[in-house]
């Protein structure tokens, strides 16, 4: 019988990898952080990798999950996107998780991304990503807000990449006020006029 519950425990590891990385966390960490002994971790989880990757999963489906959802069924287009951002700017540079990135980004930049489990779970985080963005961007374009030529599937590669950037640069120092006016200069560019961004 376990004396701990598993996904709190898994919530916890969660927020430990996800502000200090995975190979400046060592399995003494996860212990300290979860109150849960060795052996209990190895017997319910796995090593170290296991955690890791159930971490890291649980990221992708509780929080980026959710917002992904929320963009790719709003009728809005742009604004919807320009929200978006917005939302995740504020998220990376103020609050309880300020200045700790993005943990699917972090994974892409670290050198745990060899690992094909952790490799499966970016694949398919990307994947949603682009398929919000490009269901946003097919909606501006049906509602006659995106310049002509601009093709919605290309464009939500762009904005994928820039949601990257964003959440690189925020763990890096940058101040929100620059980081928005890269979004709204992308924005604009994709634009028929400024005010289709919202």
């Amino acid at each position: 019988m376990k004396h701990f519950d598993p996904e709190a425990v898994l919530g916890s590891v969660e927020e430990l990898f996800w502000r200090q990385g995975v190979t400046s966390t060592g399995v003494q960490d996860i212990v300290t952080a979860t109150g849960v002994n060795r052996s209990s971790l190895y017997a319910t989880f796995g090593g170290k990798r296991e955690l890791y990757v159930a971490a890291l999963r649980r990221y992708a489906d509780r929080r980026s999950g959710p917002v992904f959802r929320r963009l790719a069924e709003d009728e809005r287009g742009l604004p919807a996107i320009a929200d978006f951002f917005r939302a995740l700017i504020g998220a990376r540079c103020s609050g309880e998780h300020a200045r700790w990135g993005c943990m699917v980004t972090n994974a892409h930049a670290g050198p745990e991304h060899d690992d094909p489990d952790v490799r499966a779970v970016l694949q398919e985080h990307h994947d949603r990503l682009r398929a919000a963005m490009c269901s946003a961007l097919t909606r501006a374009r049906d509602a006659g807000a995106l310049r002509p030529g601009v093709v919605p599937a290309a464009s939500a590669d762009v904005l994928a990449l820039l949601a990257y950037g964003v959440n690189l640069r925020s763990r890096a120092g940058a101040s929100p006020e620059a980081l928005g006016e890269t979004v709204t200069a992308v924005l604009a560019s994709l634009a028929t006029r400024p005010e289709e961004i919202g």
